[in-house]
């Protein structure tokens, strides 16, 4: 075997060793944040069925050690209580009707590519009450994260809110002032499909990447599609 070939082979097997740590550190030592789970209700209008998942992203958040981390929450329809998590199962080839309160400022996106409106249903989102397909955080600083989903091609920038008074408490309540975003998409077949925000909100972090961007349970998360 030349020596190209040797190197190589090393890089590879250095490469499958780090995956597997990251694998055992992801799945078996880090705590994960819980999986709420979603099932479809009937639509007397239609006779259709969607899931109606109500989040809120926060300044603030609820653990402890990491109180000035943003993070998400999600509105628990068993008991209607907020919980802090970012992973959720979801019924497959459902429609998924979102409704996002906003209690956080802005940040300007590194790329105007995540202030378009993507993979949603008519390609629009609605922003207390107004259509909007595109937001342009340049000419004003006007998205606080974005809802991101790649692999589905789903993407919502999150409108910011302008009071100085931000919600200093998370779960964040109904009379702090916030912003209400809607909008829908449907689910694709079973499967793990990761989301984040893209803006880079890990303030004190190497490029604002890590931190809440890359931590599950705050900004970054997954959607577990399930057979229907």
């Amino acid at each position: 075997m030349s020596l190209r070939a040797r190197l190589v082979t090393l890089m590879l097997a250095v490469g499958a060793g780090l995956a597997l740590i990251a694998f055992v550190l992801f799945h078996f030592l880090l705590p994960l944040p819980p999986t709420l789970r979603f099932t479809a209700e009937r639509i007397p209008a239609t006779g259709g069925k969607a899931v109606n998942l109500t989040i809120q992203i926060d300044p603030e958040n609820d653990a402890s050690s990491t109180p000035g981390w943003p993070s998400y929450f999600v509105r628990d329809v068993a008991d209607a209580k907020w919980v802090r998590s970012t992973i959720w199962q979801l019924p497959a080839h459902t429609r998924i009707n979102v409704t996002a309160y906003s209690y956080d400022g802005c940040t300007p996106l590194r790329n105007q590519f995540w202030g378009h409106v993507t993979g949603t249903s008519g390609g629009t989102a609605y922003v207390n009450g107004k259509a909007q397909s595109l937001s342009n955080s340049y000419s004003q600083c006007s998205v606080a994260h974005t809802f991101t989903v790649p692999q589905l091609g789903i993407d919502v920038p999150i409108p910011a809110e302008t009071a100085t008074n931000l919600c200093s408490q998370a779960p964040c309540s109904a009379s702090a002032p916030h912003q209400v975003l809607r909008f829908s998409f449907t689910t694709p077949g079973p499967g793990d499909y990761h989301w984040q925000c893209f803006i880079p909100c890990g303030l004190g972090f190497v490029d604002g990447n890590g931190g809440p961007m890359s931590t599950l349970g705050f900004m970054s998360g997954f959607l577990k599609v399930v057979s229907a």
